[in-house]
């Protein structure tokens, strides 16, 4: 694509070049030097570590024949000015993968809780209608039988525009999308019209990154106040998904396209529910008076959340009652997400993604509802993250469960021993429950081996991740894999 055409998109943000070498054939985007290749188009993003101006003569080097920058560099190629990199990356990445963001309806689900299972859920309700539909989000993108693994839960634009281009290509219809806080901060959604935006909750997280709550709200409330999105679709019970939805109500352009759900203040959309066990839910739900019966096959309260913003977001959209039904019914589990496992010895054993305090104690508390013998805990925090965040979840831990495995996460570049301290300082202030085993194999090991009928164990913090990151290295590793193999064995026992 030339290089003038690309420029064209950027608008406002648009400062000047220092050439008008307009004609030049632009075949990729790069935002990584090291893989920048003929014919690119280098983009001079800045991060919290790195400027990506120090890194353009090695681009051009590697074949990049034009910059974006936002300020001008004694490189002699065509270089575009603008006020930010990043928003032009976005506009600019739509643009060369033809646009295809504006052919498809695309929802996007934000909040730090929640957003994967919402996804899904919405995701199996759209294909019950009778939509091709896909999904992207922490457990990569998923459309027309294809799987893209994706290193973010909100791909960088250069990816996620070209995945949305496949899409299109594959006769994908509708996309539900996990929008992250990051994702906002850094504007990789920049020029995507939504159709719908949910939000599910806000509670601590990320905080090594936006320093306080206040910043973390802040890049999720873009989302509610771009007048180029559709409905929202706020969780009423939240005291931050309230406010803003309030906030909204006095506003004239989005007054009429703001819509609530919860199970306890008063919203437009309610669920009444009539059976609860281990397995899943019976409700009823009330969407702007349209009646909908919920069979859920998601364990806990907090699901019957994810599936009522779900069933609102696409009842909003017109999608009719039966479709919604027979999507919630459909949808038999989501990888990682208080997924039941096994049921080993007459022991059931769910993994879950659960890795900030309230994630913790919504699924602990969920199981505990329901555990007739033990409830055990395996969790750890991950490293180079939030440390605010590792006592706390020591204390729910320690309030909820009978026994707790502390164990390693993502280590990252933190040593292990360490972050186990700081969990176990919160752990040991309420109970004295646990032990402490690093490798999360052995762990898991230990906790499988304890088990007796009636019991419950989860396995919580990485879900349906399928790796371990330690010292910038990603081993293979899933959860999942380590019971299943555990359980084939199937004659050990350990004992507490």
């Amino acid at each position: 694509m030339r290089l003038k055409k690309l420029i064209d998109c950027v608008g406002e943000n648009y400062v000047g070049c220092n050439q008008r070498d307009w004609d030049r054939e632009i075949t990729c985007l790069s935002i990584d030097s090291r893989q920048t290749e003929n014919n690119a188009l280098f983009f001079c993003l800045c991060g919290s570590c790195f400027d990506g101006h120090d890194y353009a003569a090695t681009a051009v080097k590697n074949g990049a024949v034009a910059i974006v920058c936002q300020r001008e560099l004694p490189i002699d190629v065509p270089q575009i000015l603008v006020k930010n990199t990043r928003k032009a990356l976005s506009f600019i990445s739509s643009r060369f993968y033809g646009e295809a963001n504006e052919h498809l309806s695309i929802v996007a689900v934000t909040g730090t809780n929640g957003k994967t299972t919402t996804a899904h859920v919405l995701a199996a309700i759209l294909q019950s209608a009778g939509y091709k539909t896909g999904i992207i989000g922490t457990l990569g993108a998923k459309y027309a039988g294809k799987e893209v693994v994706c290193d973010l839960t909100t791909p960088d634009p250069i990816q996620l525009h070209k995945i949305f281009a496949d899409m299109f290509l594959n006769g994908v219809q509708w996309v539900v999308m996990e929008v992250s806080a990051h994702a906002l901060y850094y504007y990789k959604t920049e020029g995507i019209a939504f159709k719908a935006c949910i939000f599910t909750n806000l509670s601590q997280d990320h905080l090594d990154f936006f320093l306080d709550l206040d910043a973390y709200k802040a890049a999720k409330k873009r989302l509610f106040f771009d007048s180029d999105n559709g409905v929202a679709i706020l969780n009423g019970d939240d005291e931050t998904g309230r406010k803003w939805g309030n906030e909204r109500l006095q506003m004239k352009e989005f007054a009429d396209k703001t819509f609530f759900y919860g199970l306890q203040e008063p919203a437009d959309a309610f669920a009444v529910v009539t059976d609860e066990s281990l397995s899943g839910s019976h409700c009823v739900f009330n969407v702007n008076d349209e009646i909908c019966r919920a069979e859920l096959s998601l364990t806990g309260k907090h699901n019957i959340y994810n599936a009522l913003a779900a069933a609102t977001c696409a009842i909003t959209l017109g999608i009719d009652v039966v479709s919604v039904e027979k999507g919630l019914a459909a949808l038999r589990g989501v990888r990682g997400r208080l997924e039941r496992v096994a049921n080993y010895r007459g022991a059931d054993i769910f993994v879950d993604f659960a890795h900030t305090p309230d994630g913790l104690e919504k699924s602990l508390t969920a199981l505990k509802k329901y555990c007739k013998g033990r409830l055990f805990c395996l969790f750890g925090c991950g490293g180079n993250r939030d440390k605010g965040k590792r006592a706390l979840m020591g204390k729910i831990a320690a309030k909820n469960a009978d026994f707790s495995v502390l164990t390693s996460d993502n280590p990252r570049y933190e040593d292990p021993l360490d972050i186990l301290t700081e969990i176990e300082k919160g752990y040991r202030s309420v109970s004295k429950k646990y032990v402490i085993v690093s490798d999360r194999e052995r762990a898991i090991e230990y906790a499988l081996g304890c088990l007796h009928k009636g019991d419950v164990l989860l396995v919580a913090g990485k879900g349906g991740e399928r790796y371990q990151e330690i010292m910038g290295i990603k081993y293979d590793f899933d959860d999942n894999d380590i019971i299943e193999k555990w359980i084939k064995k199937g004659n050990r026992s350990g004992s507490i």
